[in-house]
């Protein structure tokens, strides 16, 4: 079924407005996949907060121009998939990733990706799916933050430890001390 001028603006304004705010894209081609498989994708999609949608490509190159996502211009040949990543980096990626791990998804073949404005070439589909979630990346920037105060507490808390420890021993030399002392006979 073939778009009118108005369905197409809208089509290439939706794709546009969602590209502007995206950390990142993924392009697939998604030839040979069932319509089965297609919405089980959607589904995955929507639950991970990614945005998912099958462009035209003269569309998808009008959408993306301006955007971060112009790079994948060139990448946009054949029947595509684009998968915008709304809350994190790497959604889009791991959506992929995951849905190509089941063996009757073997069809969908990543054909490029982009973050901040860089696109790069399939094979970086692990790396890119391999980012924190957000977050994950809280947790780690708290732990990193948190190390240098906890070790500071461990060495102050060393030092009353050092100073007991020291004063025992002293205790030990002394009762030894005294206990040669009467043990040696008159």
């Amino acid at each position: 079924m073939s778009l009118n001028l108005a369905e197409k603006q809208a089509v290439v304004t939706e794709v546009a407005k969602v590209a502007a705010s995206a950390h990142s894209a993924v392009a697939a081609e998604y030839r040979g996949l069932s319509v089965t498989q297609i919405t089980h994708l959607r589904v995955k999609a929507r639950e991970t907060g990614v945005y998912l949608r099958v462009v035209k490509n003269t569309l998808a190159r009008r959408a993306v121009q301006g955007t971060e996502f112009e790079c994948l211009q060139s990448s946009l040949v054949g029947p595509l998939i684009l998968a915008f990543s709304q809350q994190d980096p790497g959604a889009a990626a791991r959506l992929f990733k995951e849905f190509l791990k089941e063996k009757a998804n073997d069809k969908l073949v990543v054909k490029a990706l982009a973050v901040g404005g860089q696109a790069f070439p399939a094979s970086e589909l692990d790396r890119l799916a391999s980012l924190p979630t957000r977050d994950e990346a809280i947790s780690l920037l708290m732990a990193t933050l948190r190390a240098p105060l906890d070790k500071f507490a461990r060495t102050l808390n060393e030092i009353p430890g050092k100073l007991v420890r020291t004063f025992d021993a002293i205790r030990q030399q002394k009762e030894e001390a005294a206990l040669s002392v009467s043990a040696q006979p008159d």
